[in-house]
């Protein structure tokens, strides 16, 4: 399906697509209207329980934690103990108010956007899904939300905790505050934001109105002309919802820069007591309004430069040749923005958060089946997993890291610029990675670690060990049954292929953290009891035995053969090779 071309075209396109956008707006309205208030109710109850439910376990939680915890100080964990109270009690009310305006936005909008994706190109029975779409799902949808706030109010937050009072202190240092400089930092963090918040609060209403006929110009133009982002997805309804939603977009935009405002000028105090100095903490003020102005001026396309000076806030600031070298180096080219000559007309088929994600952990069902399979892992292990337990480490932080081992090791052989997924052709790289912010905390250490396997020039044995370790870090007894070759003579060697192991089940635990990974994962935990369920006929009886008997490893070389073959038929196995076999 091309776009029109020309401007009778064009315009043609435009009149008939009027009466048709107006309907399906008008029908997504009425949805919206009839789904918001139960929507709104569910999520408001959901989230403000879980808020209000766990707050007692937060508070006792969080104290504990600091009080045991041998990373800060005696002076730092004083002044912890003042201030946490306000973060605490803060929470309760933003918490609260951000399950009712996610509930009324999510109520209001789901059944919208459902309307317009109903009658998106492929689908069949689309005057059906018109009516039936964002009603059902959307109260699911709730659901699902609700629940990945629980996982990180609780799972991720006790995962958190949990490390800061176990984890010793990084290189026999703890952190430690020096109080004779608090004061001044209190100081200028709160002058910092007296100034901030007005100043950048006027600058961006003003710059709001440029913003907002600037985008009613480009989306007009791509909606008429079917250019720009919506020539990749020749979706025009989207195009016209975009129009009418884009003054609620300049307004998040203003409001988030409002917010942004109170935490960029508290960063004063972060300045003053880093260098010692009130003076830098004054400078860092003043230089704060300048950084906006500059940012906010490259995101909307204006001239470059600020009006507002930028004085030095920092006694060794970094040198020019330092930032010029970094930017040209492999993993921080995810980070450089795209330029401005590029041409939005070009079509780029950009990889999406959600469908890597969804590679990631289908790889792990994948990985799982063949492991349990195998004898490598164990039903118990399973269990273990479902039930939170330190024993559960090997599924719920092994299997996920050794499956990002075998990413990097594909896209090490490949000599790939970035980073493999499962069919070899799908890579990860500059021009096509997500532009979400927050994907480039894990994205970049992956890039990182991939390097440094690169430059360990592993042999076949190694990269065996490797995986070995990646797998069963923590759990000793069962590391040592799994080898099948003995491990690198070199004491080094094996410190840095241990170190590395740690470092990719560290980044796997980070990434276990966020928004719906511990749903997902459980998912696939569910999925691959499912299978064991159906190729042993009894997954009860199955895992009644594998309490009382110990597993045999057998070798992973046949294992990682048959991982290159996606489509193998697990039903082929023997039972010899599926029972677990007592010692």
């Amino acid at each position: 399906m091309e776009p029109p071309r020309g401007l009778w075209a064009s315009l043609g396109n435009f009149i008939c697509f009027l009466p048709y956008f107006i309907g399906l707006l008008i029908l997504g309205v009425i949805k919206g209207i009839l789904m918001l208030p139960a929507i709104l109710l569910l999520m408001t109850v959901g989230i403000s329980g879980i808020v209000l439910g766990l707050w007692p376990i937060h508070c006792f939680y969080t104290y504990y934690c600091i009080f045991r915890t041998k990373q800060f100080g005696p002076s730092l964990k004083l002044v912890l103990f003042i201030f946490i109270p306000a973060i605490l009690i803060a929470w309760l009310p933003v918490g609260i108010a951000c399950g009712v305006l996610g509930g009324a936005a999510y109520g209001l909008l789901a059944p919208m956007f459902a309307t317009f994706q109903a009658v998106e190109e492929g689908k069949s029975d689309q005057l059906y899904h018109c009516f039936i779409d964002g009603t059902w799902d959307a109260v699911k949808g709730s659901f699902t939300i609700i629940r990945d706030v629980r996982d990180v109010c609780y799972h991720s937050y006790l995962s958190i905790m949990y490390d800061l009072r176990h984890l010793g202190p990084q290189e026999g240092k703890y952190y430690e505050i020096r109080l004779i400089y608090l004061p001044q930092a209190l100081v200028a963090g709160i002058l910092g934001s007296v100034v901030d918040f007005p100043v950048i609060s006027l600058v961006a209403m003003f710059k709001s109105v440029y913003m907002l006929f600037k985008g009613w110009h480009r989306l007009f133009h791509d909606c008429i002309g079917r250019e720009g982002p919506f020539l990749e997805t020749i979706c025009v309804p989207f195009a016209g919802l975009a129009i009418l939603l884009w003054p609620l977009a300049v307004a998040g935009a203003v409001l988030g820069s409002m917010v942004s405002s109170i935490f960029l000028g508290a960063y004063a105090a972060v300045i003053v007591y880093q260098e010692s100095s009130m003076w830098y903490g004054l400078c860092y003020i003043v230089a704060s309004l300048s950084m906006y102005d500059e940012y906010s001026n490259d995101v909307l396309d204006m001239p470059e430069g600020s009006c507002f000076p930028r004085p030095q806030y920092r006694k060794n600031p970094p040198s020019r040749t330092t930032s010029r070298n970094d930017s040209i180096s492999g993993t921080n080219s995810f980070k450089r923005p795209p330029s401005r000559a590029s041409s939005i007309n070009s079509p780029m088929l950009d990889l999406k958060p959600i469908e890597i994600i969804d590679g990631w952990f289908e790889e792990c069902q994948r990985f799982g089946e063949i492991m349990v399979s195998e004898g490598i892992l164990t039903l118990q292990d399973i269990e273990y997993a479902k039930n939170n337990k330190d024993s559960g480490r090997v599924i719920t932080i092994g299997l996920p890291a050794y499956c990002l081992f075998q990413f990097l090791i594909r896209s090490v052989n490949a000599n790939s610029t970035g980073l493999l997924l499962r069919d070899d052709v799908t890579e990860i790289m500059p021009s096509n990675r997500p532009k979400d912010a927050y994907f480039d905390w894990f994205l970049n250490p992956l890039l990182i670690m991939k390097d440094q396997i690169k430059a360990c020039n592993l042999t076949e044995t190694e990269e065996e060990y490797l995986g070995k370790l990646v797998l069963f870090k923590g759990d000793d007894s069962r590391l040592k049954n799994s080898m099948t070759s003995p491990p690198p003579e070199s004491e080094l060697r094996r410190a840095e292929l241990d170190a590395l192991a740690r470092r990719l089940q560290g980044i796997t635990k980070s990434i276990s953290r966020y928004p719906t990974c511990r749903r997902r994962y459980d998912s696939s935990l569910k999925k691959i009891l499912e299978e064991l369920g159906k190729k042993n006929g009894d997954s009860g009886k199955s895992m009644s035995r594998s309490k009382s008997k110990l597993v045999k490893f057998p070798s992973l070389k046949s294992f990682k053969s048959r991982t290159k073959n996606p489509g193998i038929d697990l039903e082929a196995q023997t039972t010899s090779e599926r029972d677990l076999e007592i010692r």
